[in-house]
C-alpha cells in the first residue's frame, strides 16, 4: 500500500550521544560525492532475499519518476530537488497483508537516501516484530553490520534504539512525532520517526548519504 511520506517540522528528540535534530544548514557531501559512495539499488534485491528468510516479502521494485515522485522519496525539499529517480517496492507480511513500503532516491546510476515506511494498526507494538526486522535488514545492507561493535549513541543494537524511541513517544502526548537521529555508524546518517496519523501509527526509517 503506497503510502505518502511525511516529515513533519516539530519533533520529539531523543537526547543521547551522537543524536541529534539535523539542522536545515546542516553540512551535507557534495552532490557529487553524494553518488560515489554507500550503497545502490541493487542493493535492494539484498533486502528482499534477507527479509524473505523471516517472511516478510517484497514486491519488484517500481520506477516513479513523475510528479508524484515526491510521495515516495520526499525528506526535504533542498534533498527532494536531487532526486530525479526514485524506486518503490511494497512491503508484505507472512498473512500478505501491506506493512508498507521501501523506497529509494537520487539519479538512474545511484540513490542518495532509502526509506522505509510502516503502518502500524491499532497499537503502537501491533508491528513491533516487524519494525525491528525490517529497520535492522536496511541498516546491515545499506550502512553495514557493524552496530554492536560501534554502539552508536550508547545503544547496544537497533532493536535497542527502536525501543527507546518506542518508550519515550509512548511516555509523550502523543500529539507531536518523535524523531531521533543517528550519525557515527558509517557516512550515511540514520533517522528514525514515529508518528501517529489516521489511526495508525507510522514508522519511518530513513538512510541518508
Amino acid at each position: 500500500m503506497n503510502k505518502k511520506i511525511i516529515i513533519p517540522f516539530t519533533v520529539i528528540i531523543i537526547s543521547a550521544i551522537a543524536i541529534f535534530l539535523i539542522p536545515e544548514n546542516s553540512n551535507m557531501p557534495s552532490s557529487d560525492n553524494l553518488y560515489q559512495y554507500g550503497f545502490t539499488f541493487y542493493d535492494v534485491e539484498k533486502i528482499e532475499s534477507s527479509l524473505a528468510e523471516q517472511n516478510i516479502f517484497m514486491s519488484t521494485p517500481t520506477p516513479v519518476t513523475d510528479h508524484t515522485i515526491g510521495n515516495y522519496c520526499a525528506i526535504r525539499d533542498e534533498i527532494l530537488s536531487g532526486i530525479n529517480y526514485c524506486t518503490t517496492t511494497a512491503i508484505q507480511g507472512s498473512d500478505g497483508r501491506s506493512l508498507g513500503n521501501i523506497s529509494m532516491g537520487g539519479v538512474p546510476d545511484n540513490p542518495i537516501m532509502a526509506i522505509a515506511f510502516i503502518e502500524s494498526s491499532p497499537s503502537l507494538d501491533s508491528k513491533s516484530n516487524e519494525v525491528k526486522i525490517i529497520f535492522e535488514t536496511m541498516i546491515e545492507t545499506l550502512v553495514c553490520d557493524c552496530w554492536n561493535d560501534k554502539q552508536p549513541g550508547g545503544f547496544e543494537s537497533v532493536n535497542a534504539w527502536i525501543d527507546a524511541a518506542k518508550i519515550k513517544y509512548a511516555e509523550s502526548s502523543q500529539t507531536i512525532p518523535l524523531k531521533s537521529t543517528i550519525t557515527g555508524l558509517s557516512d550515511e546518517t540514520l533517522i528514525l520517526e514515529i508518528n501517529y496519523k489516521n489511526d495508525s501509527y507510522l514508522w519511518t526509517l530513513i538512510v541518508l548519504k
